[in-house]
């Protein structure tokens, strides 16, 4: 495989709750999905193909070891930007076990990750159930599919620069007033609990029975503040066995990085703009464009031209 890095289309979800901060031609727009398998590459000798394409032809080369003994061949995660004008549903996911049971062997479960990237005042989200809350309250309240779940639910203000890591079982939602950086595993299963007395459709229904068999009670998803980063420095904001989130924050000094054969990593720029060096090419990133770094390019550079802030996926 060709070790150079490449960039990748956007592909973009036209769902009832989007803003219009991601397509201000096309209101509204709920999401951008800017790492995930069915991206278009847009540059280098690969421009034109799918993203799932390379991973199957290349494996190793540009997933890199780690998601190989994870997900094999297929692109291991799903990367995105949720324009948030309105309330998402309550919704859940499932484990891998459980979705394998529910969906299909060829299903994974979903675990998921928030980063928030700008808050109004006082936005809130749904980060699970209160405490002392039995099984059996959650199941009634779900099975009413009412806002009656709305006074067992945990609702949590959120800032600019938090984090947030979501188990499956974890019953959530986003709120209006944000723009929220997700990262997840490759899928999309998703069961609706309640959707805030939208009428259901064909495309937006309730998945009552399949919410209540994974759904957690005990499931909730602290903030985890923003830590003190210092210019040239990279921190992890959260990682689990599916994903890593890296902040990587550059005003003067340039970050030299290594994927070592193990990751893709996935840069997106979050404020700023930034150069990226790697195999005698550079790339220049402005806010929100996404640079994928194949696993076998192995070592790059980072360097600001004005103040920045980069998010980094890996596996």
């Amino acid at each position: 495989m060709n070790k150079t890095p490449f960039s990748l289309a956007p592909e973009y979800r036209d769902y009832v709750w989007g803003g219009s901060r991601l397509r201000s031609e096309i209101v509204p727009t709920a999401e951008a999905w800017i790492i995930f398998a069915g991206n278009r590459i847009t540059s280098g000798p690969y421009a034109g193909r799918a993203l799932s394409d390379l991973a199957q032809e290349f494996g190793v080369d540009l997933l890199g070891s780690r998601a190989i003994a994870q997900t094999g061949r297929r692109f291991p995660v799903l990367v995105k930007i949720l324009d948030c004008a309105q309330w998402l549903s309550l919704q859940v996911h499932p484990n891998d076990e459980q979705a394998q049971r529910l969906e299909g062997e060829s299903f994974f479960g979903k675990t998921e990750a928030w980063h928030v990237l700008e808050a109004e005042p006082n936005a809130k989200l749904v980060a699970g159930i209160k405490p002392d809350v039995s099984a059996e309250e959650l199941k009634a309240a779900i099975q009413s599919k009412s806002k009656a779940i709305l006074d067992l639910v945990e609702m949590v203000e959120v800032k600019a620069g938090d984090t947030l890591f979501m188990n499956p079982g974890t019953i959530h939602a986003l709120g209006p007033g944000m723009l929220i950086y997700e990262i997840q595993q490759t899928s999309d299963v998703t069961y609706r609990v309640y959707d805030w007395g939208r009428p259901e459709t064909e495309k937006r229904k309730l998945h009552i029975d399949k919410a209540i068999e994974v759904s957690n009670p005990n499931a909730l998803s602290l903030v985890v503040k923003p830590p003190h980063i210092s210019d040239g420095e990279v921190q992890t904001l959260t990682e689990c066995q599916y994903f890593n989130l890296d902040e990587i924050y550059v005003e003067h000094k340039t970050v030299s990085l290594n994927t070592r054969g193990e990751s893709f990593h996935g840069l997106t720029v979050i404020e700023g703009q930034v150069q990226v060096s790697a195999q005698s090419e550079a790339f220049i990133l402005g806010k929100f464009d996404t640079l994928l770094i194949p696993a076998c390019c192995g070592a790059y550079q980072v360097q600001p031209l004005k103040k920045s802030r980069v998010l980094k996926a890996s596996t």
